[in-house]
Formats: structure tokens, C-alpha cells, sequence
């Protein structure tokens, strides 16, 4: 994805989107959840995607702990960060040790699994710092093996451009005629190489309100998924991160899940 190399120099630096920066916070947030589409012939959504834009929900959580910081330590300076500046997360989080990163990239935490967010605090103040996590992946390739479009090209290293979320999120073109049959009915996003992870039996059903499933979205039939219409769409994902893909969008991955053509 060509637009990860903008803005370089601020990814590599912290100081550069907050000056006087000493300190980088690396958060994560579970997400995870047991529910699922009750049409098993819908297309499917990433579980991310089920409830509240996680942008919204996370940036919220991050200015309260801020708040918290100022009144336990006193003034300090700083920002929030939730996938919304060029921010190297999975670096951060591999050197705070939250986790070691899987063979599909993906940050893996030993308790939790790896449906989590991952969120930072950029801060103008000093801590005590933790060391990074140990890899616990050993021979494991569940993640490798399953992976439909071959996206993750060896351990370690993923050609973003192949990934099934790419391809349904991030792909303003059509999606290439080569990957008819390949996304295992998903329409936003996909969750394959973490449902598959063996370190995801430890993961939880989070406790967070503002991610629950959305009932209607839970409950549409592969019909009325294809019949969606605009004004629906428009108020399903008024405060969802499926919105990044607009009415079109979403219609066009649909459309390519069912059109023969």
C-alpha cells in the first residue's frame, strides 16, 4: 500500500508529531468476540467491524487515560494515536513487549491472543520501560496454510496488496478477476489467519458496550445483503468503520462474492 511510505520520517520519529517526545505508551484493546452471522451463506464481516468504529471508541479511552496520567503525575505533553497518523504501532508494541509479531504480522499477546487494537500515547515525560516479548510461534504455519489469496508470501512477511481486507477496504479499482472464489465469503475485512492461530484459544469476548453486534447487521440474510440498498447502508454503518468503504464499495465486494461475471 503505496501510502504507507508518506510522511516516512514520522514513523521512524515520534518527536516529529510531538515535539519533545520521550516516551512512546503502546496499548492494546480487545475486540474479540464469540458471536457470528446467523446466515452462514451471508457474506461476512470482519468481527472488528460488528459494532462502533473503533477510532471513535479507542480515542475516547485514550483522552481519559491521559487525564488519568496528568492527575496521578502532574502536567505532561502528549497525544493520542489510534491507527490515525503515521505511527510504526507493531514496532512500538514489539519493543514495549505486549506481544511478539506472528507469522502473519499480526501482534501476538501470549494471554490474549491477537484480537486486539493497538493504540499509543506519545508523551513528553520518562518511564520505567519494558523489554520486548519472545517469538512463541516455533513450527506453527496454520496462518500461512490458510490463508486463501497466498498473501502471506513466508513467514514474516505479507504482501498487503494480495490480503482479502486490501482488497475489500483499501481497493478504490475493481478487484481483479484472478481472485474469483478466493475470499471465502468475506465482504469487509477478513479474520482467517487469526481464527486460525492456535494463540487465539486464549482470547476472551471483550467487555466494551460501544463494540457490540449490531443486531440487524448480525441477523440479514445473504438476500438481503445483496438487495442492500444505499439509505441502509447509510444508516447500518452511520458509526462503523465499514463506512470507510462507501455504499459502492461494499456493493462492489458483494457483487463479486455472488455475480458469476
Amino acid at each position: 500500500m503505496h501510502y504507507m511510505a508518506n510522511n516516512f520520517d514520522m514513523r521512524l520519529d515520534p518527536r516529529k508529531l510531538v515535539p519533545g517526545a520521550k516516551s512512546v505508551v503502546s496499548l492494546l484493546y480487545n475486540y474479540y468476540t464469540d458471536k457470528h452471522q446467523t446466515d452462514e451463506t451471508a457474506p461476512v464481516l470482519s468481527k472488528y467491524a460488528y459494532g462502533e468504529d473503533y477510532h471513535l471508541v479507542i480515542k475516547d479511552k485514550l483522552k481519559e487515560l491521559l487525564r488519568l496520567l496528568k492527575d496521578e503525575i502532574g502536567e505532561i505533553g502528549g497525544r493520542a494515536f489510534v491507527d490515525s497518523a503515521p505511527v510504526l504501532e507493531r514496532a512500538w508494541a514489539l519493543q514495549s513487549g505486549i506481544g511478539w509479531m506472528g507469522k502473519n504480522t499480526n501482534i501476538i499477546n501470549k494471554q490474549k491472543g491477537s484480537y486486539f487494537f493497538l493504540a499509543e500515547l506519545i508523551l513528553d515525560c520518562t518511564f520505567e520501560y519494558d523489554s520486548p516479548a519472545t517469538d512463541h510461534c516455533g513450527t506453527c504455519t496454520a496462518c500461512i496454510d490458510a490463508c486463501p489469496t497466498d498473501a502471506i508470501l513466508q513467514p514474516y512477511e505479507v504482501d498487503g496488496s494480495k490480503c482479502i481486507s486490501y482488497f475489500t477496504i483499501e481497493l478504490r479499482n475493481a478487484i481483479p478477476a484472478d481472485m474469483k472464489g478466493k475470499f471465502e465469503n468475506r465482504m469487509f475485512g477478513c479474520d482467517i489467519c487469526q481464527d486460525v492461530c492456535p494463540w487465539n484459544r486464549f482470547s476472551t469476548p471483550h467487555t466494551e458496550s460501544r463494540f457490540n453486534a449490531n443486531d440487524t447487521i448480525m441477523n440479514m440474510s445473504q438476500k438481503e445483503w445483496i438487495e442492500l440498498t444505499e439509505e441502509v447502508f447509510n444508516e447500518l454503518f452511520r458509526k462503523s468503520a465499514v463506512k470507510r468503504t462507501r455504499y459502492n464499495g461494499l456493493k462492489r465486494n458483494i457483487d463479486f462474492l455472488y455475480n458469476p461475471n
